[in-house]
Order: C-alpha cells, then sequence, then structure tokens
C-alpha cells in the first residue's frame, strides 16, 4: 500500500457513477489547500472519471492503486 499520508479517507465502495465523484467534491471542499484526500472506490469507471475531475477543477492525482477489487486514490486539493 501506500506511503501517502491522507488527512481523510473517504470510502466510497460500493457505490456507482455519479457518486463516488460527487462525494469526492463534496469531501475536498472540506479540506485545506494542499491537504490529501484518500478516495476508495470499486466502482471500476472511477478512475477515469476522477482523473477528468482532477485536470477540470486543478487538483492532483497523486496515486492510484488497484487492491483486491477496490480502487485506492490519493486526490492532493489545490
Amino acid at each position: 500500500m501506500s506511503d501517502i499520508k491522507a488527512d481523510e479517507v473517504l470510502d466510497c465502495r460500493g457505490d456507482v457513477c455519479p457518486m463516488p465523484i460527487l462525494k469526492t467534491k463534496k469531501a475536498m471542499d472540506k479540506l485545506a489547500s494542499g491537504q490529501i484526500l484518500k478516495m476508495q472506490s470499486t466502482d471500476p469507471g472511477s478512475s477515469k472519471d476522477l482523473l477528468s475531475w482532477c485536470e477540470r477543477t486543478g487538483n492532483e492525482l497523486l496515486k492510484q492503486e488497484q487492491a483486491d477489487g477496490c480502487f485506492i486514490y490519493y486526490v492532493k486539493k489545490k
């Protein structure tokens, strides 16, 4: 697993599009600039959706991993 320390963890396992992105946006709104969100999802489309969302918003996708059918993302707030 990752050595990145997350300031907040968001569990979106079991949610389907568009819920992981909507929940990620809401969670990111609560973070200060430079803080990191760890988001977990079982939605296979979440990778493409999150990358596109980061490009649009200016937030940085630091890392993405996959383990046991779960996609794990580390997003740094701009």
